[in-house]
């Protein structure tokens, strides 16, 4: 017997996955921590972001990129670099560098530069041509506060131009976008969503503990998570299968074992 095969758990989809996926963010890791990450979880492990701008300065972008695709992970460029690219009108110079590190996605984001739902739209066409598009939808700004008809709109539109997913904005401090300033999820938002969205189309970024353990008691094992630190990959697979005391409860009948217990 395996060591990890003795217990039920959650029936959970495996690699490569529509639905389930965890999305890391690698804030710029060195590559002896990403042989570490990978050693342990590449398993769990469906796409890596190089957040922001930093594949842009990190100083071993080819190493890097090369150990997730070796262990079979896509990794791609955090949305901000893209939009400075726009911003600097270098977006076949940033296209040219993904190609040449063999990158296979692509994020477009409208965190900072304002983009027309059309201008957005005509870019994921063009980036389809080459690249698997993760579009995502919501501001980095907390002051720009999206009402849950338009998160629908841009969402559907972006789906339509040929999105791949669509992530929902939640920042690496989970305080925007689909959150209240405190973390707090904007049920109503979300509903709102779901309501027109099939959510495997989604990636919720839920960077914060008590954000994962919400939308995975709300759609299940398999939802799709982003924004994941790396020291979280393995934290987060627990809460997925009932493994950690957050979501037992609500994948393994706790409630009946108590009862015998009481009864006995």
């Amino acid at each position: 017997m395996a060591i990890n095969d003795f217990l039920s758990l959650p029936p959970r989809t495996s690699k490569p996955r529509e639905a389930g996926v965890t999305l890391v963010l690698d804030k710029g890791i060195g590559v002896r921590q990403i042989e570490d990450l990978l050693s342990s979880a590449a398993n769990y492990v469906d796409l890596v972001k190089l957040g922001w701008g930093t594949g842009y300065v990190c100083q071993d972008l080819k190493g890097k990129v090369k150990l997730y695709q070796d262990a079979g992970v896509p990794v791609y460029f955090g949305g901000t670099l893209l939009e400075m690219a726009i911003l600097q009108d270098r977006f076949d110079e940033y296209r040219d560098l993904a190609l040449s590190l063999g990158i296979s996605h692509v994020e477009l984001s409208t965190g900072i530069i304002d983009l027309s739902v059309s201008e957005k739209v005509r870019y994921i066409r063009e980036l389809k041509k080459d690249f698997t598009v993760v579009s995502e939808v919501g501001s980095k700004s907390p002051q720009k506060v999206l009402p849950a008809y338009k998160w629908v709109e841009f969402i559907q539109a972006e789906l339509d131009a040929g999105a791949w997913k669509v992530i929902c904005e939640g920042r690496e401090s989970g305080t925007v976008g689909l959150f209240h300033t405190d973390g707090e999820v904007k049920q109503g938002v979300v509903d709102e969503i779901m309501s027109k969205i099939e959510p495997s189309r989604l990636i919720f970024e839920a960077p914060q503990k008590a954000q994962q353990v919400w939308f995975i008691r709300k759609f299940g094992t398999d939802v799709n998570l982003g924004n994941i630190a790396t020291t979280d990959v393995i934290p987060l697979e627990t809460l997925r299968l009932g493994l950690r005391g957050d979501t037992m409860p609500d994948f393994h009948d706790v409630k009946t074992w108590n009862l015998g217990q009481e009864g006995a």
